[in-house]
Order: structure tokens, then C-alpha cells, then sequence
């Protein structure tokens, strides 16, 4: 291959890499990249557009592009009694994953059969939708329902004061309303598998991406029923064994560590001051070994909320390893000035 051949070969590739994260500005951070004209870029694109590689929409200023589609489709069933995530996965979905490595085909098999295990035991719809988009780097899963909403289900079987608080709980895992057949770990573990998890129910949107390794809360217009949205990059290093390394220990590989996201507490600006706040962020943290409070965000924190965890929680549960991370030194004074009271 020649050196000109061969250096068009990496633009193309570089731009199939980098359009879904720049899909308005591609040829911009293209001509930054290699150093070449815009016009050049463009014959570039063009060619990726012909060959079927990728997708315009729009004209001049409002022009993106997309990687073209390998396979989409979408389909839906009705939540009869008979229908069973393990026949859908084997008959829809993994024949259209089209024999991906392993550790991704292990990813997609977990995620899509707890997340429609889940519908159908759980929505209290008639109807569930599948959507489904394969390309060059990455696949798109959409598992929707119209039944009552998780949060909201959350929410009522669990005496919640907020649907927001139903998140704060999913972060923690070992979340379930019904025990006796579930364990509350799948949504926690799907969630830290894929590059990106979300889930859109009533008016909240809950997402986390892998990267970031964040929970967030959203508003949103109101929607009827839950959509999950799963996207795995195809030839992701990650694997299933790895993620449940991360939260567990021993050799049963119990579910015992958990992350806690301090900042889901907050709401429309509140501090962080009340024992009630603090009772709500340690809610069943006590089925845990370990309980890393996540400080990212935070801004500072009241002394009787500092209280109640560090010294009123960890006096009832010693045997319980909590750690912090990402505070900044407002927090950090504030715990450090309770554990010495507690001490002393």
C-alpha cells in the first residue's frame, strides 16, 4: 500500500471512529487532526457516504453524519404469560448481534435477559418493544413497555417520599419488590456493563456511563411505561467477570460492595444538612461489607448530616467498611471534625 493510500486509510478510519462523538463537527476536528483541507476532508466523507459507511443528514451549516446502520430492526410483543426472555434473545436478538467476541456476546446476553425478565415480571403492560441498530463500532439495544413505570412501582411498593428517590436506590443494587424471585442485582450490574445505560419512566431520566462511572438523574417530560437503552461498543476489552469482581468478594462472589452517589440526595439545590438526608442516603446500606460514599459534586455538607453517618451509622454497624472519595476540602474538614469527636 502506498504512503498517499495508506494515509487516506487512517482518515477514514478516524473519522468512523470519531462521528458519532463528533457528528456536527467531523470535518472540523478532521482538518485539525491531519492537518489537511477542508475539501479534502470532504472527498473523504463523500466517499465514506457511498461505499454505505455513513449517513448525511441536513445541508451546509446544519450537515451531520452517522455511521450507516449494519443492521436495525424493531418488533413487539404482547405480555402474555407465555412469553420468556431466553426464546426472544435466542430467535431476535443474538442471531443480529451476528457472532461478536465472546466477552460481548456474554454482556449483551446478561443485560437483555434481566432487562426484559424485568418487564415482563415486573411492568404490568400488555405490550413490550424492542429496537435494535448494529454498526461498524457499536450496538444500540431499546427495551420499552407501558405499564405502570419502575420508578413509580419503585416508588409505591417501597413507601418512597419522591420518585427520584427510587434511582438513589437502584445506584446502591439489591433493590427489588418482589424477593422471593428476584435478587435486585440485575439493573445494578447491566448498568455498569454497557458504555452507556439510561432509563426514561414517568417524568425522571436515570443514565450512567461507563466511562464516568456516574449516576445522574434527569427531569423529562413526563412518558408513559420504561425505556431502557443499552449501548456496548463491539469490540470492548470489558467482560462480565470483571464488573462483578468489582462489587464483590470472597469465592461465592457475593454481592457485598456498593458505590453510593451522595449527590443523588440533593434535589433542586438542597444541602446536605439533615440526619433525614443521611438516614435516606445509608437506607439499606447495612446489607453491605463495604460502602464507598461517593462526594462527587457535593459542595459541602452539614454537621448533623456528617453526624448521623460517621459517627451514629458506623457506632450501629461497625463491622461495615465505609470509605469516601472525590471530596474536596469543605467535605473532608467536616468528616474529619466528626470522626475526632466520635473518637474522642
Amino acid at each position: 500500500m502506498t504512503g498517499v493510500r495508506m494515509r487516506g486509510e487512517n482518515i477514514r478510519r478516524y473519522i468512523i471512529a470519531n462521528v458519532e462523538k463528533h457528528h456536527k463537527d467531523i470535518a472540523s476536528v478532521t482538518v485539525d487532526k491531519f492537518g489537511i483541507s477542508r475539501q479534502a476532508v470532504n472527498k473523504h466523507l463523500q466517499r465514506l457516504v457511498r461505499e454505505k459507511a455513513l449517513v448525511r443528514r441536513g445541508k451546509t451549516r446544519n450537515r451531520s453524519y452517522s455511521l450507516h446502520p449494519l443492521e436495525e430492526w424493531q418488533t413487539s410483543y404482547q405480555l402474555a404469560t407465555d412469553l420468556a426472555e431466553d426464546v426472544v434473545w435466542r430467535s431476535e436478538v443474538a442471531p443480529s448481534l451476528q457472532q461478536p467476541p465472546d466477552n460481548v456476546f456474554e454482556i449483551w446476553h446478561y443485560g437483555f435477559t434481566e432487562m426484559f425478565n424485568n418487564v415482563i415480571d415486573h411492568s404490568g403492560g400488555g405490550t413490550v418493544t424492542i429496537r435494535f441498530q448494529k454498526t461498524a463500532t457499536a450496538t444500540e439495544l431499546m427495551i420499552g413497555d407501558d405499564g405502570i413505570g419502575i420508578f413509580r412501582k419503585i416508588h409505591d411498593e417501597l413507601g418512597l417520599l419522591d420518585e427520584r428517590h427510587a434511582i438513589l436506590e437502584l445506584a446502591k443494587g439489591k433493590l427489588t419488590t418482589d424477593p422471593a424471585n428476584h435478587t435486585g442485582e440485575g439493573i445494578f450490574f447491566t448498568s455498569r456493563m454497557f458504555d452507556s445505560f439510561d432509563i426514561l419512566s414517568g417524568g425522571t431520566f436515570f443514565t450512567h456511563k461507563f466511562e464516568d462511572d456516574e449516576d445522574w438523574i434527569l427531569e423529562s417530560k413526563s412518558s408513559r411505561g420504561t425505556w431502557v437503552w443499552m449501548k456496548l461498543n463491539n469490540h470492548t476489552a470489558r467482560t462480565t467477570k470483571r464488573i462483578f469482581d468489582q462489587y464483590s468478594s470472597g469465592d461465592d462472589y457475593g454481592f457485598t460492595k456498593t458505590v453510593v452517589p451522595v449527590r443523588l440526595v440533593q434535589y433542586s439545590g438542597d444541602k446536605l444538612v439533615s440526619r433525614s438526608q443521611a438516614k435516606r442516603l445509608l437506607g439499606r446500606v447495612d446489607r453491605f461489607r463495604t460502602a464507598i460514599l461517593d462526594f462527587e459534586d457535593v459542595d459541602s455538607i452539614g454537621q448533623a448530616f456528617a453526624d448521623e453517618i460517621f459517627r451514629v451509622f458506623r457506632n450501629k454497624y461497625p463491622e461495615i467498611e465505609l470509605l469516601t472519595i472525590k471530596t474536596n476540602s469543605v467535605v473532608e474538614r467536616m468528616i474529619s471534625r466528626t470522626r475526632s469527636a466520635s473518637a474522642s
